[in-house]
């Protein structure tokens, strides 16, 4: 998977680096279609204003999500569908592929002709690669991020999936991350658990996990918590040094 996503991040700063400087324009619908099944969104996004405390632009990328995730679910296409909005968001993650995507002067022809060359190289779903091309018609390429994250969210919910960040200074094996997943599973009673990880060299040993609503849920089983804690119990202030 990754060399097809490298493959298509290098197709397309090839194709890029001949375009000229793009300019952000705004859509106003879209229609996500599929082999079985048709999703209509009528979303103005022609600004950030506020709505409600999240800005117009998030409140469009969960609606977005959320007809892609009916689609998925009617197709019983649920987890493939979320790696594939993850791997979109890789490919468009870097900045000469935004750029070509979000540049008015480049044709949409010309876009669509890469948006093919994606879903085969990355084996996309069918409603994936059509999702994505919409939004390269619709000229809401700009949203793709927000729309893959949104999207997890509409899958986790759907799917009953808690999600923990494991921290490590070094990977950990597959046996102690599945006794991770059960634990959170037992806190959580989550239907499922997925884990994620990241290193931290900052940690010394041991580890962190985050999950619950937007990370609200902390465990710290870290060294560095550890001797944060020694160094909290031994008060050193009232000794004084001879010179």
């Amino acid at each position: 998977m990754a060399a097809a996503l490298q493959q298509s991040v290098v197709a397309l700063r090839a194709a890029a680096a001949a375009a000229p400087p793009a300019r952000r324009v705004a859509a106003r619908a879209v229609a996500l279609r599929s082999s079985n099944s048709i999703a209509v969104l009528r979303i103005s996004t022609g600004g950030r204003r506020r709505r409600g405390g999240a800005t117009m632009i998030d409140t469009a990328a969960g609606s977005y999500a959320a007809a892609l995730s009916d689609v998925a679910n009617g197709n019983s296409t649920l987890a493939a569908t979320n790696a594939d909005m993850e791997k979109v968001a890789t490919i468009f993650s870097d900045k000469a592929v935004f750029d070509y995507f979000a540049n008015p002067t480049v044709a949409i022809e010309k876009k669509l002709e890469l948006v093919a060359d994606i879903a085969k190289t990355s084996s996309l779903q069918p409603h994936t690669a059509n999702f994505l091309s919409i939004l390269v018609e619709m000229k809401r390429t700009d949203m793709v991020k927000e729309i893959a994250k949104e999207f997890e969210k509409c899958y986790n919910r759907i799917t009953g999936t808690e999600v923990a960040l494991v921290t490590s200074v070094v990977p950990l094996e597959s046996q102690h991350l599945a006794q991770i997943a059960k634990s959170i599973q037992r806190l959580t009673k989550a239907k499922n658990v997925r884990i994620k990880t990241t290193l931290d060299p900052s940690l010394v040993a041991g580890f962190t996990i985050r999950y619950g609503a937007s990370g609200s849920k902390f465990i710290d089983m870290s060294v560095k918590k550890q001797l944060a804690e020694i160094a909290k119990q031994l008060d050193f202030s009232d000794i004084v040094l001879s010179s």
